[in-house]
C-alpha cells in the first residue's frame, strides 16, 4: 500500500542517513527533529523502535537509502539526495510506495563540466605526467615527451543531458567537433547523434563520459567501446565507475589499447586499481568533480529547501525524473 505523504507542517523526524556539508547537517538539526543515524550506537534499535516517526530521509548520492532501510520507514515520505546521481536508491521502488525522491540538479553543471573539460586537457597534453617529470628531476636528462593537441580534436560526449550539454559548449570554443549518443536524439542539440556507444567511441578521438549511473547504464563503456576508441583515443568519466568496464579499462591501459584515460569516478571507491596508479597516462581524480566551495554551498542549500518545501507543502522541489537523460 503506498504511503500517505507527510501532511503540511507534519512534525515528523528528519533522518540524516550519511554524513553530510556540516553546514546542512547544522541547518537540518536547528530547523527539524532530525537524527543522525551514522551517530548512533545501535541503529537498528533505533530503527525498530523509532522507525514510524521518521518522514523525510537526508542522504548523499553515493549512500542513498536502501532497501532495507526504506522498509523500516513506514511513514517515510521522501528521500532527498545531497548531489545529482541517485542510483544508490531504487526509486522506482520508492514511487511504488508513495515515496518521492529528489536530487540538486543544476547547480553541480558548470563544476562538473569545468573539471571534464580540465581532465580533456589534463590527460591529453599529459599536464600531471609532466608535473610528475619536472618534480622528480628528470628534465635534464631528457626532453618530455610529445602528447596531443586539444584543439580542432573529434570529442564524443556519452549522455547529452544538463552536464554532457555543457562540456559540449566548452569544447566548442577549442573547435572541437562534437558528437554524442543518447537514448534518442536530443531536440536542437545542433551535433551529430550516434545511436550506440560503440559507434561514438569509433568517431571521435576523446569520449566524455556525462551519462547517469545505474543498472541501466553499467558496463556501458565495454571492451569493445574500449577498443572502438583505439590506440589514439581519450576517455574522461565524470559520471560513475559503474558506467566503465573496470577490468577492461585496466586492460585496455595495460596493453596500449587506448592512449589514455582521466578518471574521477571509480567501481569500489575509494579503492583504485594498482594498475592505473602505477600508468603514467592516467589522470587520477578523487570524485571531486563538484568539489568546489561554491558548488557545495548551492547544493546544501538546494537540499535544505528540498527538505522544506517537503516538511510544509508534502512536495519536492526537485524531483528526480522517471527516466534520467542519456
Amino acid at each position: 500500500m503506498p504511503n500517505s505523504p507527510a501532511a503540511p507542517g507534519s512534525q515528523g523526524t528528519v533522518l540524516q542517513v550519511s554524513p553530510l556539508l556540516p553546514a546542512l547537517e547544522n541547518a537540518l538539526t536547528e530547523q527539524y527533529r532530525t537524527v543522525r543515524l551514522p551517530e548512533l550506537t545501535d541503529p537498528a534499535a533505533y530503527l525498530r523502535d523509532h522507525g514510524r516517526e521518521v518522514v523525510a530521509a537526508v542522504t548523499s548520492a553515493r549512500t542513498g537509502v536502501s532497501d532495507a532501510l526504506m522498509d523500516a520507514l513506514p511513514r517515510l515520505g521522501a528521500i532527498v539526495h545531497f548531489g545529482v546521481g541517485h542510483e544508490t536508491t531504487d526509486v522506482v521502488r520508492a514511487r511504488a510506495r508513495g515515496i518521492d525522491v529528489s536530487n540538486t540538479p543544476d547547480v553541480l553543471t558548470d563544476c562538473v563540466a569545468d573539471l571534464a573539460v580540465g581532465a580533456l586537457i589534463d590527460v591529453m597534453r599529459r599536464m600531471s605526467a609532466a608535473d610528475r617529470y619536472v618534480r622528480d628531476g628528470r628534465w635534464g636528462a631528457a626532453p618530455f615527451p610529445l602528447a596531443d593537441r586539444v584543439s580542432g580534436k573529434r570529442v564524443g560526449i556519452l549522455g547529452l543531458g544538463r552536464i554532457g550539454r555543457a562540456v559540449a559548449r566548452r569544447l566548442e570554443g577549442f573547435g572541437a567537433g562534437i558528437a554524442y549518443c543518447s537514448r534518442v536524439p536530443v531536440p536542437d542539440a545542433g551535433y551529430r547523434h550516434l545511436p550506440t556507444a560503440q559507434a561514438l567511441a569509433e568517431a571521435c578521438d576523446a569520449l566524455v563520459v556525462t551519462v547517469a549511473g545505474g543498472r541501466g547504464t553499467r558496463g556501458l563503456v565495454s571492451e569493445a567501446v574500449l577498443d572502438a576508441l583505439g590506440p589514439r583515443g581519450y576517455l574522461v568519466n565524470v559520471a560513475r565507475g559503474s558506467v566503465v568496464d573496470e577490468p577492461a579499462l585496466v586492460a585496455a591501459v595495460g596493453a596500449g589499447r587506448i592512449a589514455g584515460a582521466a578518471l574521477d569516478v571509480f567501481a569500489d571507491e575509494p579503492n583504485v586499481p594498482r594498475a592505473l596508479l602505477d600508468s603514467d597516462r592516467v589522470v587520477l581524480l578523487p570524485h571531486i568533480a563538484s568539489a568546489t566551495r561554491e558548488t557545495r554551498a548551492a547544493m546544501a542549500d538546494l537540499a535544505l529547501r528540498n527538505v522544506r518545501r517537503f516538511m510544509t507543502e508534502g512536495v519536492l522541489l526537485t524531483p528526480v525524473p522517471d527516466r534520467p537523460a542519456r
